[in-house]
């Protein structure tokens, strides 16, 4: 029996023919039709058809897309050109890890609290009243002196000095002998020139009592109110060198034999007239005479109260000791430095004693030289100034104690043995003793 013949298939068709598009038969379905081999060139042309046409199994499976690609997806190899999605939205950004994270919406509306605006430092008032400006200045023939309280200041000292000369001399000859030791203590005798020595006064301002030379601003602030004080009181402004010490506390100072002093505090916030009034305070201590003569007296009873320095060092260890080992050893001990204190003052009284009361002495002539300074200041008109200045410093006083006593803290009041030692009077008594210049000044 023979076969029957299957089914014809037309040839497909390719662009360009006439031909009408193929009939497919409703049969079961056969093998697809082959397609020719996807080439470089553009994607062949189907044949319109109601059904969409069959593909041999396995169908390629679909692209797989990273997830928030940046880059476009990959596609297999040999298609001729990939169709074109729509663009996908760009990926979140990504943000560090450990950041702020975004304020509440409430805490975000907010407004910031407001900072105060710094205050601008406002330059000292310029209210001195410049006498000798552009004008012609009188130089006194004196230029300093010495008045009773440098003089009584250096008497003070002689006991001191006596002992150190002593001092000297003993350690100096048992060092170099007789020929030796009395040329160390003339050397002794001539260092005392160096208080007078530009150079040395200049590293003793700066090695002990932290002085500075002023900057360019600060001497142009210094220099026109220096003028005008020099000027009043006669007095070459160069024989002075002005210096500045890094402070808070309004303050000043006269220092060896050339030396001027003022704290940047008083620099930068005191007016002009009342810096002037405490330039002129410190004049008035150098030509009194009262810096050198202090300096001076200091220098030569030095190695005297070094020696009693050591001696009481000394003898505080050997009490100490003595304490350790028992009663009676300490009872002793105790009783032999008493009968060596008792036989000095009896044997040196004349150097003893007023060695023993020369501390309260000297604070005694320096609190007159404070209020002799004061009048200085007056005398070259600077009296209402100056009792600015002290009214000053006594409300700085009054603010301090009102604020240890708002603390709960109470401050410890001098006694009348501190008060005896004090080298400033109080500022009332400074005041009352401005008095009179003040009421001739209206």
């Amino acid at each position: 029996m023979s076969q029957p013949p299957g089914p014809t298939y037309p040839e497909p068709q390719y662009p360009g023919a006439d031909t009408a598009p193929p009939q497919y038969p409703s049969a079961a379905p056969s093998p697809a039709p082959q397609y020719p081999e996807a080439g470089p060139s553009a994607a062949p042309q189907y044949p319109q058809a109601t059904e969409p046409p069959q593909y041999p199994a396995p169908t390629p499976p679909a692209p797989q897309y990273p997830q928030a690609a940046a880059q476009p997806p990959q596609y297999p190899q040999g298609a001729a050109q990939p169709p074109q999605y729509p663009t996908a939205a760009p990926p979140a950004p990504q943000y560090p890890q450990g950041a702020a994270p975004y304020p509440h919406p409430a805490a975000a509306a907010a407004p910031p609290p407001q900072q105060p605006a710094p205050v601008p430092h406002q330059p000292p008032a310029d209210d001195l009243d410049y006498r000798h400006r552009g004008s012609r200045v009188h130089v006194a023939a004196h230029q300093r002196g010495a008045d009773a309280t440098a003089i009584g200041r250096l008497a003070i000292h002689v006991p001191g000095f006596l002992v150190s000369l002593a001092v000297v001399a003993a350690i100096s000859q048992g060092m170099f002998g007789t020929v030796g030791g009395w040329l160390v203590v003339l050397a002794w005798l001539a260092s005392g020139a160096l208080v007078f020595h530009r150079p040395t006064e200049l590293a003793y301002a700066r090695s002990v009592l932290k002085l500075r030379t002023p900057l360019a601003q600060e001497r142009a602030r210094l220099e026109p109110v220096w003028r005008e004080v020099t000027a009043r009181a006669g007095v070459e402004r160069h024989t002075y060198e002005l210096m500045v010490e890094n402070s808070a506390e309004l303050n000043a100072m006269a220092a060896a034999g050339h030396v001027v002093g003022v704290t940047t505090y008083s620099l930068n916030h005191l007016s002009s007239g009342n810096l002037a009034a405490v330039l002129a305070h410190e004049l008035g201590h150098h030509t009194g005479g009262h810096a050198w003569a202090g300096l001076l007296g200091y220098w030569y009873s030095l190695p005297g109260r070094m020696a009693w320095s050591l001696a009481r060092g000394f003898a505080r260890i050997a009490l100490f000791i003595a304490r350790r080992l028992s009663f009676a050893a300490y009872g002793i001990l105790v009783l032999f430095f008493g009968m060596f204190v008792i036989a000095g003052l009896l044997g040196a009284w004349f150097v003893t004693i007023p060695l023993v009361i020369a501390p309260y002495l000297l604070a005694y002539v320096g609190r007159q030289a404070e209020l002799r300074a004061d009048q200085q200041a007056a005398a070259l008109g600077f009296a209402p100034e100056m009792a600015e200045v002290l009214h000053r410093l006594q409300a700085e006083e009054d603010a301090d104690r009102a604020r240890a006593a708002a603390a709960g803290q109470k401050l410890n009041e001098p006694g009348t043995l501190a008060k005896l030692l004090d080298t400033h009077p109080d500022h009332v008594t400074r005041l009352r003793a401005l008095e009179p210049y003040r009421q001739l000044g209206r």
